[in-house]
């Protein structure tokens, strides 16, 4: 192991050591639910190992709520999407909807889809749902992000190509 992956497992091991029960109070206070700010709680440590440097810390709770506040988006937004999901199943006639096993690909595919797009910069991910979801064509796309047509064609087929590298990585799971 590399000398500086040792030294930041050893920096967030400290970290989880001194502060994991206060952000998970923390975390609690926000949701409600012990077992789910748990899970965020380890999400967020998660997190912090894939970094490639945790900064040195002055203020390591502020530190941890920050990165615990952009966890938690993530977990609101998963709901959000997930809630969309199952109300989208719910409306169809049931002989066309999926069996459970189809309909937790589908819902995984979903999340993996919306990870993906939310790394993308934002005109770059309103471009391409935009197109894809409303219709929306090049020239409303580019009136409404003031900018070419040749730009909205290039932000579309960026956020495409980046769906195609989901799928790829999907099919070999």
């Amino acid at each position: 192991m590399h000398p500086s992956s040792d030294t930041r497992l050893c920096d967030v091991a400290v970290l989880y050591r001194q502060e994991h029960s206060w952000l998970q109070r923390w975390l609690r206070r926000r949701l409600n639910c012990s077992q789910s700010a748990a899970d965020l709680a380890q999400d967020t440590f998660m997190r912090l190992l894939t970094k490639e440097q945790v900064p040195e810390l002055h203020a390591p709770r502020s530190f941890l709520a920050k990165v615990a506040q952009s966890v938690l988006s993530n977990h609101y937004r998963r709901q959000k999407l997930e809630r969309a999901y199952l109300e989208a199943l719910a409306a169809m006639p049931e002989p066309t909807a999926p069996d459970l096993e189809t309909q937790a690909i589908l819902l995984e595919t979903l999340m993996a889809l919306d990870a993906a797009l939310e790394g993308l910069d934002r005109p770059v991910r309103d471009a391409f749902l935009w197109s894809q979801l409303d219709g929306f064509s090049h020239a409303q796309i580019a009136q409404r992000l003031d900018c070419s047509i040749t730009t909205v064609k290039r932000y579309i087929a960026k956020a495409g190509a980046l769906c195609i590298m989901l799928d790829d990585s999907l099919d070999t799971l």
